[in-house]
């Protein structure tokens, strides 16, 4: 009896410890965020609990971060401007930087199209408001056409990847790791991408309760993952994180291992060049009459985590 009374305490003590951890619900992409930082080793540590929750693609995570389902989440530019105009509680609070090769326009490989200006008329999928409509509205500005000279189909990357697959669209405007899945499994080809045409932006975004209420668990998130950025951008750990990364997803390693090296994913703070290459996509989605309101990149970032991403930055580079 003494025996069961002593197992039962401990028990009580355990469950009112866990009660009593603070807490992070964390919302990622295709297993983006939490991926890299467990190749990296930066989670073994951590002095509170993340619930993680996976999403197929940003307008999903961002209607979670709207109903307060979570409260913080990495989403691309162009989404979080659609989020932020439409008045969702959100502010941007990192800012990742990446090339833009991986986001990208694609065809299969036995299509009829070579050129952007043979898509006139086609069918293209992409997510409504998602960084694939993004590079789908600057290309059309930059080829002097319109949306009226495409067909746009919107749909999300389960539902586009269907239609591309049978035909039923003939192009699909979409972002990693679809693109190199697409290019590496089935041998799709890229008519254009993003390189030159988009800011290359992606943002940590988090709702005002988190910012104000946890905002130190929020700071160490922030620094973990730009350490562990910076990790995979080693050549000697890149080859780790896309293993990490594959068995995570149930994906071949070849698939994220060309996404990585070509990507160069790094964490970046709120500075004026991230808002600079906020407002140009403001600005983009304004003159294709998607936007209705004026809206100031200013007002939807928080710079006040720079402090931690800068002092991660500098933990990480050479000699540290």
């Amino acid at each position: 009896m003494r025996k069961l009374i002593v197992t039962i305490a401990l028990l009580a003590s355990a469950i009112a410890q866990a009660a009593a951890q603070p807490s992070l619900r964390v919302g990622d992409q295709k297993g983006n965020a939490r991926a890299v930082m467990e190749a990296a080793g930066v989670l073994s540590d951590l002095p509170y609990k993340i619930e993680w929750k996976e999403f197929v693609a940003a307008a999903p995570l961002l209607e979670a971060l709207g109903a307060n389902a979570i409260e913080v989440g990495l989403v691309g530019d162009a989404p979080f401007t659609f989020a932020a105009a439409a008045k969702v509680p959100v502010k941007a609070i990192a800012a990742i930087r990446q090339t833009r090769e991986g986001l990208a326009i694609l065809v299969p490989k036995d299509s009829e199209i070579r050129s952007f200006a043979d898509l006139k008329g086609k069918k293209i999928g992409t997510g409504r408001g998602s960084v694939g409509h993004q590079l789908l509205l600057a290309a059309l500005e930059k080829h002097g056409m319109t949306a009226a000279d495409v067909q746009l189909v919107f749909v999300l990357p389960s539902d586009a990847k269907v239609a591309y697959s049978s035909g039923s669209i003939d192009a699909w405007s979409t972002w990693e790791p679809y693109v190199s899945q697409e290019e590496v499994l089935f041998g799709a080809r890229r008519i254009i991408t993003g390189q030159g045409l988009t800011p290359g932006l992606s943002f940590l975004v988090a709702r005002p309760e988190p910012i104000d209420q946890k905002r130190l668990l929020l700071e160490d998130f922030v620094r973990r993952l730009t350490l562990a950025r910076a990790w995979a951008q080693s050549p000697v750990n890149v080859a780790s994180y896309a293993e990490t990364w594959g068995k995570l997803m149930g994906i071949p390693k070849e698939v994220p291992l060309q996404w990585f090296k070509r990507a160069k994913i790094a964490i970046a703070p709120v500075d004026e060049s991230v808002i600079t290459d906020e407002q140009s996509t403001i600005d983009l989605y304004s003159r294709a009459g998607l936007i209705k309101e004026k809206l100031d990149a200013k007002a939807i970032v928080d710079p006040s985590f720079n402090a931690a991403i800068e002092q991660a930055v500098k933990d990480t580079a050479p000699g540290q």
